[in-house]
């Protein structure tokens, strides 16, 4: 699972309302704790190792975009927690034991879905 630092987290949520992509020093503007550039471009270069940002030439700069949607993260997140788990079935009953019904109405279409039948 990838683990990300807090401002690895804020420049993860800035690409991902930006799917345009972003410039590090529009990044570094407009994140809260306004790090310098140079910060921004470190973290965007580990990013960038981990395989969630791209980037592209544009001029003399880069533009830098996240490789996939803030969904696919947390998915993954999700799957890789319960790979952790010693006792996945207890995990899930306690995962769904805590769950809106929303999110539980949500998880029933996925399996419907998952299994070719209705919810």
């Amino acid at each position: 699972m990838v683990q990300l630092g807090n401002l690895e987290r804020s420049v993860m949520d800035a690409l991902w309302q930006h799917p345009e992509g972003m410039f590090a020093h529009v990044l570094a503007a407009e994140l809260p704790s306004q790090p310098a550039t140079t910060t921004v471009l470190t973290v965007l270069m580990r990013l960038s190792n981990k395989g969630m940002v791209s980037r592209e030439r544009v001029g003399r700069a880069h533009l830098y975009k996240a490789t996939a949607g803030k969904d696919a993260f947390v998915a993954e997140a999700m799957r890789a927690a319960l790979d952790e788990a010693g006792d996945v079935a207890a995990a899930v009953q306690r995962f769904v034991g805590t769950v809106t019904p929303e999110v539980a109405a949500a998880l029933r279409e996925a399996l419907g879905e998952r299994h070719g039948s209705a919810p």
